[in-house]
């Protein structure tokens, strides 16, 4: 059953963003980037909605007062599968995603992304990563978006653990904003790279912001802290695999 229900799920995840995005194409030179935005948010209540009722994952928000919905923001998530890029785009009302530069070069996907504003990161250019990074992420907050960066910079296994980039922190000091940290189970629903998706409820829980004003360093190492530690203890209190 577990097996028919994830293919049910793919063949409809891929047929009707396939279908949406080229219907849909012709509109993003009419669209202003809030109208993109609100395009986005579309596509990720339905996706969220597909995912419930074929394969019978929820999602439960922890802590959703403290979502940041008006004004610009800096939240830093924890990612371990694609759900927690569709996720934020239904959740946050002005989201700039911080992504590698390469998926601008999907068709369809990419097109979209760039069109929205979201922040293109070529993470094989060192330091002129964080200068791009630092301008790109100044525009965004100066229109007022929430900027969702990824600290670790890739998807990381349930369990698993890699160190956390200085991106957000050089952010976080440049800006003056707090950071939001988030932590997530959802590798145990949706897994890296997985044709397979497990049944349950995927919880995502945001946390009480970083205030501003600490040290570069400080602020990672507490983040990091933060982040893993609340993960460790959805993981450990997920109900065992079926």
């Amino acid at each position: 059953m577990t097996l028919l229900r994830s293919a049910l799920f793919n063949v409809a995840f891929f047929a009707f963003t396939v279908i949406a995005s080229v219907v849909c194409l012709p509109l993003l030179p009419l669209l202003d980037r809030a109208g993109r935005l609100a395009l986005l948010a579309w596509w990720a209540e339905r996706v969220l909605g597909l995912l419930r009722i074929t394969v019978g994952i929820r999602v439960r928000v922890v802590g959703e007062d403290r979502i940041p919905r008006e004004g610009p923001a800096l939240i830093a998530a924890k990612h371990q599968s694609a759900f927690d890029t569709i996720v934020w785009l239904a959740l946050l009302p002005r989201p700039a995603y911080v992504l590698k530069r390469e998926l601008f070069w999907i068709p369809l996907y990419g097109w979209y992304a760039r069109s929205a504003g979201m922040i293109g990161i070529d993470r094989a250019s060192g330091p002129a990563a964080i200068r791009h990074l630092m301008r790109a992420g100044e525009a965004a907050l100066a229109e007022r978006r929430q900027i969702l960066i990824f600290p670790e910079g890739t998807r990381t296994a349930p369990g698993e653990r890699r160190p956390y980039q200085p991106g957000i922190a050089a952010l976080y000091a440049r800006s003056g904003l707090p950071v939001v940290p988030v932590a997530t189970d959802s590798g145990l629903f949706w897994a890296r790279r997985a044709f397979h998706k497990r049944a349950g409820t995927i919880t995502v829980a945001v946390l009480p912001p970083i205030p501003p004003g600490l040290a570069r360093e400080a602020m990672l190492d507490r983040l990091e802290a933060t982040i893993e530690a609340e993960t460790d203890r959805l993981l450990a209190s997920a109900p065992p695999a079926a």
